[in-house]
């Protein structure tokens, strides 16, 4: 159903007049730029059906843009917009069963342990399916709300940006700082979009393939039995890139994240000694010890030596 221009016309009042609330650095802008990013999502085809995910990626450009638009001191949380955006009318967030979303939100990861999706008014979805009345809306929320700031943001979006950025980082090839978001030690919502990211590219690398079985199976469903495996845990190391991670399908995961199984200097399987199975089971363990492993295309993406000492060290029951 095409969208009608009094359609857009109520929209354009809607974005250009939006409930900020005050705080002594003036009005917030987590609302529109939330907007934006959304918008955003839709113009690289992210969001298909009228469902609106919390995403690594969702989380992600909205983090770059604040830091690109936003020249006072704000922060940058998500989780304000993602809540208080359902007061616009247009804006509905479905929350998993039994629970309730409310005004005591106060963090990402509670917002997060909550929600199951937004979605939007159905004639807001119809125009910002169309390129040309989704331009309409973000021009509107650009001049309204960051005037000095858009020429900044406009130029910045043809380079890539901060996702480029952190992906080039945790595929380790672009040692870089990824700025203008990082932080020395990372926020939750850092945390949630490096961990999603670090799920989604260990097994990309390793073409979402068991590096000790070669096992290899995804659905039309979008789902896949390879796990992105921490060979040192992020808690201890704050280390998300693949250097740091295998692709295991998930028994494996669970064996070598309980010491069961390790990798030598040899890039081969050692199986711990302490532990009792049939051995004549076609998945028993004891059946990969001296595998090598099967490594990724380019050696900047294999897993780092340091990490995996520490792993023999520290985890592995020898």
């Amino acid at each position: 159903m095409p969208a009608s221009p009094e359609g857009l016309k109520h929209y354009l009042q809607k974005f250009t007049r939006l409930r900020q609330g005050g705080t002594k650095y003036g009005p917030a802008p987590h609302k529109p730029v939330l907007l934006l990013s959304i918008i955003e999502q839709f113009e690289k085809g992210e969001i298909h059906k009228n469902k609106v995910f919390i995403s690594p990626e969702l989380v992600g450009v909205f983090k770059e843009n604040f830091a690109l638009l936003v020249t006072t001191g704000h922060n940058s949380d998500f989780f304000l917009p993602f809540y208080y955006l359902t007061s616009e009318g247009f804006w509905f967030v479905k929350t998993l069963p039994g629970k309730e979303l409310n005004a005591h939100v106060k963090s990402f990861n509670v917002l997060n342990g909550l929600v199951d999706f937004a979605y939007l008014s159905e004639d807001l979805y119809t125009l910002l399916q169309a390129p040309e009345t989704r331009n309409v809306l973000k021009s509107a929320l650009l001049q309204r709300y960051f005037p000095a700031s858009a020429p900044q943001y406009q130029q910045a979006k043809k380079y890539g940006g901060y996702l480029h950025n952190l992906e080039k980082y945790i595929l380790n090839e672009d040692t870089a700082i990824y700025t203008p978001v990082q932080q020395p030690i990372p926020d939750e919502e850092q945390v949630f979009v490096r961990g999603g990211l670090f799920k989604k590219l260990v097994p990309q690398v390793y073409n979402f393939t068991c590096c000790i079985t070669g096992m290899r199976l995804s659905s039309l469903h979008g789902f896949s039995m390879i796990d992105a495996c921490h060979i040192v845990p992020f808690s201890r190391s704050n280390d998300d890139r693949v250097t740091n991670g295998l692709a295991l399908c998930p028994n494996l995961h669970r064996a070598f994240d309980r010491g069961l199984i390790t990798v030598d200097t040899q890039l081969k399987v050692v199986v711990s000694p302490t532990i009792a199975e049939d051995e004549e089971n076609a998945y028993a363990l004891r059946k990969l010890e001296g595998k090598r492993l099967n490594l990724p295309f380019g050696a900047i993406h294999y897993p780092a030596p340091e990490n995996l000492t520490w792993h023999r060290e520290k985890v592995f029951k020898g």
